[in-house]
């Protein structure tokens, strides 16, 4: 009884998968959507995994390959919980308001195509959105004792350092780029951004790739190149971080470029509808309360919070995501489908 809408974009050779299917209850009420990705990470090395990552393994109370917990236990559940809610609402004459699914490819890479894409569609169409559950792998130890109410923004930026190549033996006649850095990387290094706030840490900048040189030990580079990151908070605005890491720069003496790219602003939920229903049916399958954070990295829902005033993500343990021998624990798959099935329940009453 779904509607389903399948919206690819992307380069031809390179199109990304994306479907929206929507299930309208027949009364008045809010949209709750169930999100995620079906696309994975490389396996790695394929002789360290025990099993094939692309074959299901089930061996001692797990499930393995790539992507079991990031994410396709959490949409097996998802698609599951749906099925199940609507079964049952139809025998008892309909539900309210409308359960959607929203299956991207294009979270792992780029993630310009997927939800990106299809939030820019239902944006243009005028398509409301209240609530938005991501089936991230959010828990920590055991399922349901983490849920996530927002996440960082994420700001990249490439910084160039131009200088003067040289002969080492003659420092006067070239100007290094790593020594006309150095004291302007400490700073940024010590640099406190901000103190973050009850929900979030402070921002935090850290650098992820450093090159210089020509590959000859005796030339001193003409350019150094440097990848840093920023995590910030939503004590922080990215205009305000480019400004003072140019005015650092600039203090220093240093000759620069810097290309940026914004992959996410901050967002955050406050405590709402869709908070008491997912934390109640939390609580109510797993036995215990979920601690709320807005730590790790980014996720799908940074876009969906663009349309949407109320996401928060819920899923398995992460502890291996992106690793080798990925796996779920199996025993906690029923009891996820029955916390998007106990939301749902309690969402479109």
């Amino acid at each position: 009884g779904f509607v389903c809408e399948a919206l690819p974009a992307g380069p031809a050779g390179a199109r990304v998968s994306n479907l929206w299917a929507t299930h309208r209850g027949g009364r008045p009420g809010p949209t709750l959507v169930l999100a995620g990705h079906t696309d994975v990470v490389p396996p790695g090395p394929l002789e360290r995994w025990a099993s094939d990552p692309f074959v299901p393994s089930h061996r001692d109370g797990r499930l393995y390959g790539r992507g079991a917990a990031d994410m396709k236990a959490a949409l097996a559940a998802m698609v599951v919980a749906a099925e199940e809610f609507v079964a049952a609402a139809v025998v008892a004459g309909g539900h309210a308001g409308t359960v959607a699914l929203l299956l991207t490819s294009d979270e792992e890479g780029p993630a310009l195509h997927g939800t990106q894409h299809v939030v820019a569609c239902l944006r243009e169409r005028g398509e409301h959105i209240d609530a938005c559950i991501v089936g991230e792998p959010t828990s920590v130890r055991v399922l349901g004792d983490m849920v996530k109410n927002g996440r960082r923004g994420t700001l990249s930026g490439r910084l160039t350092v131009r200088g003067v190549q040289g002969h080492i033996a003659y420092p006067q006649l070239a100007l290094n780029p790593l020594h006309v850095l150095a004291p302007a990387l400490a700073e940024l290094v010590a640099t406190r951004w901000d103190d973050g706030n009850v929900h979030f840490p402070p921002t935090g900048w850290q650098v992820s790739q450093i090159h210089a040189g020509t590959g000859a030990g005796n030339v001193i580079p003409g350019e150094l190149v440097l990848d840093f990151n920023f995590r910030f908070s939503t004590e922080s605005t990215t205009g305000a971080l480019k400004s003072r890491v140019h005015e650092i720069l600039q203090r220093h003496g240093v000759d620069h470029d810097i290309a940026w790219t914004l992959g996410g602003e901050p967002f955050l939920t406050p405590a709402g509808s869709l908070g008491s229903a997912l934390v109640a049916a939390i609580v109510a399958e797993c036995g215990s309360s979920p601690a709320l954070s807005t730590t790790g990295g980014t996720s799908d829902g940074r876009f969906i919070a663009q349309i949407c005033p109320q996401v928060m993500e819920f899923g398995v343990v992460g502890d291996s995501i992106h690793k080798v021998d990925e796996w779920v624990d199996v025993a906690a798959i029923e009891p996820l489908k029955n916390v998007y099935r106990r939301t749902l329940d309690a969402f479109l009453s």
